[in-house]
């Protein structure tokens, strides 16, 4: 327990809840922390002031206080109105529902959910759960797959019952979501009946081979209705890419070139969504082979300013992965036979 946790709620009631309880008690790094406390704000402030952390409301509605840290780790400090018993039967699923007491002593887990963590089950604290925030539908699904967990029966059956709402929910706690899970979690997320009313779909996921670019299995499995959704910005341009990307004629340097320019720095992720890995050392082997520098650099090339600078040094580096030309004079000569063509 953080020390400066302790000064921070010192005589008051408090309790350390939900995920970092979790967390804990599974041997995982615990990255957020969550404190019921009766006066959230007070608490933030002087444990934003010994940690050195940017403090802020979180939730003006609910009167929730955030300290977040430049290593991307956060502590809230939420309002405990009522008895801890009662705030933890609010919560999503019995294993988020244990409490802590920030003062020391014994695990407050009036719905046995370490016991459930014992037998790795996933278990609704209530009939409820996810008529009160739909994201938990989701959240099920995540949480089964980050923790490998598995859904009790009657759990499964009423996120079954309530998947249609799943897209009620603001659409970037949405994404939170989905950008969690694996290959297999959107497979169970459709096999639960929720990818369909977000309209996602499994159509492409069973070719998927890399996943380790940061937004790829979104635009895989939403497809061109990724659009009704507030992803970053890198990852449209990565949407943007991937359903542009056409398939290389064949592997000659090239068409592989061709390939490149159209879909760098995600030509591997391009060919992986295209179903042509069988190209993948065809373009490694042209990333190796990439020149440091430029045979000729736009200042050199004796155009006046404007697109065609751009076009003619296209086509030298085009014709240098062909293997057409490789010296400077021959891209010099090259430039004078392109700018006689087009004065004809």
């Amino acid at each position: 327990m953080d020390s400066r946790i302790r000064t921070a709620v010192a005589g008051v009631e408090a309790y350390v809840v939900g995920g970092a309880v979790r967390d804990e008690l599974l041997g995982r790094q615990v990255v957020d922390v969550d404190v019921a406390t009766p006066d959230p704000e007070v608490a933030a402030r002087i444990y934003a002031g010994l940690s050195k952390g940017a403090v802020f409301p979180l939730s003006e509605k609910h009167g929730a206080w955030r300290v977040a840290f430049r290593d991307g780790t956060t502590v809230d400090f939420t309002p405990l109105d009522e008895p801890i018993e009662d705030d933890l039967r609010t919560r999503d699923f019995t294993i988020n529902a244990i409490a802590q007491p920030v003062a020391g002593g014994e695990y407050v887990d009036p719905l046995e959910g370490r016991a459930d963590l014992e037998s790795r089950t996933l278990r609704a604290v209530s009939e409820r759960v996810f008529g009160d925030d739909p994201l938990r539908l989701l959240r099920a699904v995540r949480l089964e797959d980050e923790l490998a967990f598995a859904l009790d029966e009657h759990t499964e059956e009423l996120v079954r019952r309530h998947a249609d709402h799943v897209a009620e929910p603001a659409g970037e706690r949405i994404v939170g979501e989905l950008e969690r899970l694996s290959p297999s979690g959107f497979a169970r997320a459709d096999e639960l009946g929720l990818l369909e009313p977000l309209g996602g779909s499994l159509e492409r996921l069973g070719s998927v081979d890399i996943v380790d670019t940061a937004g790829y299995l979104l635009v895989v499995v939403l497809g061109e209705g990724i659009g009704r959704y507030p992803v970053s910005n890198e990852t449209k341009r990565l949407a943007r890419t991937l359903f542009r990307a056409e398939r290389p004629e064949d592997d000659s340097p090239r068409a592989i070139h061709r390939f490149r320019r159209a879909t760098e720095p995600w030509a591997l992720t391009a060919l992986a969504f295209l179903g042509a890995d069988e190209l993948y050392d065809a373009v490694r082997a042209a990333r190796v082979a990439e020149p440091k520098e430029p045979l000729l650099r736009g200042d050199e090339l004796g155009v006046p300013p404007g697109p065609e600078i751009g076009r003619l040094l296209a086509l030298i580096a085009e014709e240098r992965a062909a293997g057409t030309i490789s010296t400077r004079e021959e891209a010099l000569g090259l430039v004078q036979r392109e700018r006689a063509r087009g004065a004809t």
